[in-house]
């Protein structure tokens, strides 16, 4: 199937790249936010600006709208472009909306989003027959620079693409990849969940730089300035006990370097220096980020309640220890004032509650 019309649900940074882009590339794009306060602007300016490499082009969504049955009724792609901590909410709207043959997209996944995604969609009893897929990350490295304005910096290379139940893998790539032709296939959606560069980096840079953050409302760059020599140690910690997770799953073996590299954020140097601080000081893409101006934010909230958090449930269910990252998400439980153990996501969220760990794999390939 040729893919032709495409609802996208969230008109964030993401969201209002993906809608520019898509709209410019010929397809036939609904917008969806429940927000009408943020669709405001684009229906204010008739649609969205998109700088890109010092050009700017302005793009016009075939609808813009805050009710999901508009945004999703006939389209071929659904895709959800919305921070990890929106999926539930997603979901919950779409479960009375879909029909048979509608692809889901979680661009990004983040780690466990297509798990909890169908899981969902199960329990609210959909009999729709869908499809469920994610990348690692998002397609986009890009920020809302004004009302109705985004610009992207850079297109994510080489991303990793995944389907759940994995068997739907193969028959998905071709059609996603007629759309970002930029990914490439994992094993199933744990070898993208688990390669979440995200949660592997942000949130010891947010832990590390929480007094610098709440003195100065984020007034540097997180990337360049944030990163330090002992924050890149912790975040190399991270990506240790991560790979730990990894090996005992039988998944390709990536260090953090490794797959920021190969998304096309840092320098060969780097790669082949495998040091995290060089590889974030070498990251162009990322080189004049400012760092969020609270403790309340993303990079906490989504990266380590659905980043971090799932990471640890899967080694607590595999038998392998992570004292650094069960340290980063209590420590960030504290900072928050938020449980991100309870609130963020489980095994149980994600339907793999009393799952054997030698039944893992299996129902990754096959499905619930």
């Amino acid at each position: 199937m040729s893919i032709h019309s495409i609802a996208i649900l969230g008109a964030g940074n993401g969201g209002c790249a993906a809608a520019a882009d898509l709209t410019l590339r010929g397809y036939e794009v609904r917008l969806y936010s429940r927000s009408e306060k943020t669709l405001e602007p684009i229906l204010k300016r008739g649609g969205i600006e998109l700088t890109e490499a010092g050009k700017q082009n302005f793009a016009k969504p075939h609808l813009v709208t805050n009710k999901p049955g508009e945004a999703v009724a006939g389209a071929d792609l659904i895709m959800i472009a919305a921070p990890a901590v929106a999926h539930e909410t997603q979901a919950t709207n779409l479960a009375g909306c879909l029909s048979d043959g509608q692809i889901i997209f979680l661009n990004p996944g983040h780690t466990g989003g297509s798990l909890h995604v169908a899981a969902l969609l199960r329990r609210l009893g959909v009999a729709a027959k869908v499809q469920v897929c994610e990348t690692v990350t998002l397609t986009y490295i890009c920020r809302l620079i004004g009302p109705a304005q985004v610009e992207i910096y850079r297109r994510t290379e080489n991303i990793r693409f995944a389907a759940f139940p994995g068997k739907l893998t193969a028959r998905l790539l071709p059609e996603i990849g007629e759309v970002y032709p930029n990914i490439a296939p994992a094993t199933n959606v744990l070898e993208t969940g688990l390669s979440n560069i995200n949660a592997m980096m942000h949130p010891a840079g947010m832990v590390g730089n929480a007094g610098r953050i709440e003195a100065g409302g984020g007034n540097f760059y997180f990337y360049r300035d944030g990163i330090t020599p002992a924050i890149a140690h912790v975040i190399g910690a991270v990506d240790r006990e991560r790979l730990a997770i990894v090996r005992r799953l039988g998944l390709p073996l990536l260090s953090f370097v490794d797959i920021f590299h190969r998304a096309g954020l840092t320098s060969e140097a780097a790669r082949q220096s495998q040091s995290v601080y060089q590889a974030t000081q070498e990251s162009a893409a990322n080189r004049t980020i400012k760092a969020p101006p609270t403790l309340n934010h993303r990079y906490l909230n989504e990266d380590v309640g659905f980043g971090l958090a799932p990471m640890s449930e899967f080694a607590r269910l595999i038998g392998v220890e992570t004292p650094v990252i069960d340290a980063l998400i209590t420590l960030a439980s504290e900072i928050n004032r938020t449980d991100y153990r309870r609130e963020g996501l489980t095994l149980e969220k994600m339907g793999l509650s009393g799952v054997a760990p030698d039944r893992l794999r299996t129902l990754l390939h096959e499905g619930f």
